[in-house]
């Protein structure tokens, strides 16, 4: 559900009430009920609460929003539009219950709606977001991050860091390790033999080294080692149109060398649509890529169109992802 005080109730009820969502999946919601109760009658929706215990009680059926209550944030204990330790301890436990789920076999895939950082450290919880969380549930090191929106289809290199702190990151091996891993997602997702093109880090890749020397130094030789091993890589490619020819088809690929880089590309071809995916896990996750927009919280004024692709992304791509 996200934080009980941000837009997460709102765009998942929105979604959860389209023939698309209904058509494509079914569903489960981690949350309060009585946000969410709340929250459709703020938004004038017909849609009926189905409180369960357990995957067995589930009613798929239009209209239908099944949630377990976790009964930790009920609806008028805290301010909607503001951060709080309450929403903060919320976030954190639906993310664990729905991990439990995942992990026990009893549901494909989750789609998480966005948490708030500051509600989060006022709660002490020890992660900074949704990623850092499931890592730490399922034991897994460095969860590999995927934006895909239109079919462009883009890796990172590293997440949040200080861009001095990314450009120190772009090492050989680094990238060589990260493209056997980008290569292995999309063999989860269902793309077989799927190319990866190293993006350059200066403009134009470095122009045979005229501004920069990563490229030669480090990309070059990363992409040869990979490419004698076998794998379905190129690069360095100029990160100026590198974006733009993957999603004309391409490449399958784009591992982008820092946050802002990738980002930028996705969320400028189409914001609303852009889909974090989290690989390298033992279930799959989805993420709407947009923040709790505590500005217009509970006012049936959030688009839902982010929730909506990123629940079609979850059934399109979780239970063949889950056999792998």
């Amino acid at each position: 559900m996200g934080d009980p005080a941000g837009i997460g109730p709102e765009v998942v009820v929105k979604a959860l009430c389209k023939d698309e969502v209904y058509q494509a999946a079914r569903t489960v919601v981690i949350g309060d009920a009585s946000v969410l109760e709340r929250v459709i009658g703020v938004c004038g929706l017909g849609a009926q609460l189905n409180v369960i215990e357990n995957i067995t009680e589930a009613a798929f059926d239009h209209g239908v929003i099944n949630v377990f209550d976790l009964n930790n944030c009920r609806a008028g204990t805290f301010k909607p539009g503001e951060s709080s330790a309450q929403c903060g301890k919320a976030c954190f436990e639906y993310v664990q219950y729905a991990a439990r789920l995942a992990m026990s076999g009893l549901v494909d895939a989750i789609t998480t709606s966005p948490i708030n950082k500051t509600s989060l450290k006022v709660a002490q919880v020890p992660y900074i977001g949704h990623t850092e969380m499931l890592a730490a549930f399922t034991s897994t090191p460095d969860p590999l991050t995927l934006f895909e929106v239109q079919g462009l289809r883009i890796f990172f290199l590293s997440r949040h860091v200080s861009l001095r702190k990314a450009c120190d990151l772009v090492k050989k091996d680094r990238i060589v390790d990260y493209v056997k891993r980008c290569t292995n997602a999309l063999n989860q997702l269902g793309v077989e033999n799927g190319s990866v093109a190293v993006a350059g880090l200066n403009p134009h890749s470095s122009d045979n080294g005229m501004f920069g020397n990563e490229e030669a130094d480090e990309i070059t030789p990363a992409v040869a080692e990979l490419k004698a091993a076998g794998y379905n890589a190129v690069g360095p490619c100029s990160a100026d149109s590198v974006y733009h020819l993957a999603h004309k088809g391409l490449y399958s690929s784009v591992l982008a060398l820092y946050h802002d880089q990738g980002h930028i590309a996705a969320k400028t071809l189409d914001f609303e649509r852009t889909i974090a995916i989290t690989c390298d896990m033992p279930f799959l996750r989805t993420s709407v890529d947009h923040g709790t927009a505590y500005d217009i919280a509970w006012q049936n004024k959030a688009n839902e169109v982010s929730m909506v692709e990123a629940i079609l992304l979850a059934a399109k791509y979780g239970p063949a992802y889950k056999k792998n």
